[in-house]
């Protein structure tokens, strides 16, 4: 029997996700313990796990490295890789959300041309162009975006929002909502075809937990 091999999203969706499929009877004892390692087995069940940055864990499903992914909606809505997206695993529930001074409000509303920064510009893009027909400038971040309209750099943002706590301290307002954000599952679609049973039924377990 093939191992069934998992991407895992690091940092704080690991514990969620690993308890998820422990409940559903898929575990993994070697990732409970410190180590340095990177690859993690359960021989028994013949599964592998390996720890990934989000946005690399789409790659690593789309080219067959992993069966299985967990990873963020915004990740596969910003990267756009041909995978199965397959369970909505709740974890990790916060939205996108378009945010800035309460003064943009009424420029945002009315359509005028603004200046977007964002980790994320596929879904700005998309967003701003075809769903509000509103003409941007789209800047791209890798580090913190609430900086941006705080020193002018520029108008709002597109940005995950949780509990709103960062934004508030920074004198900052959610003026939009673009799409609430959870824990996907991703399946490669060659192995959904060559292990279609195995992974039917961890699909089905999970699904039962959720």
């Amino acid at each position: 029997m093939e191992y069934l091999t998992f991407a895992l999203t690091k940092g704080r969706l690991v514990e969620p996700t690993m308890q998820l499929l422990e409940n559903a009877g898929f575990t993994c004892s070697e990732m409970k313990i410190k180590s340095r390692k990177l690859i993690f087995i359960n021989e028994k069940q013949k599964l592998k796990f390996f720890l990934a940055k989000a946005s690399d864990v789409p790659t690593y499903v789309e080219y067959g490295v992993a069966d299985i992914g967990v990873v963020g909606k915004d990740i596969l809505l910003e990267k756009k890789r041909n995978l199965y997206e397959l369970l909505n695993l709740k974890l990790g529930i916060c939205k996108m959300a378009i945010a800035g001074p309460i003064s943009m409000k009424e420029k945002l509303n009315q359509g005028f041309p603004l200046r977007v920064a964002t980790k994320y510009p596929n879904i700005a893009t998309d967003y701003f162009y075809h769903k509000r027909k509103q003409n941007v400038e789209i800047i791209k971040l890798n580090g913190s975006v609430e900086l941006a309209p705080i020193v002018g750099l520029s108008d709002v943002i597109v940005d995950i929002v949780e509990t709103g706590k960062t934004l508030e301290e920074n004198g900052l307002v959610v003026l939009d909502e673009i799409i609430p954000i959870s824990a996907r599952m991703v399946i490669n679609r060659v192995s959904m075809k060559m292990e279609h049973e195995r992974i039917q039924d961890l699909i089905d377990k999970v699904r039962q937990q959720l």
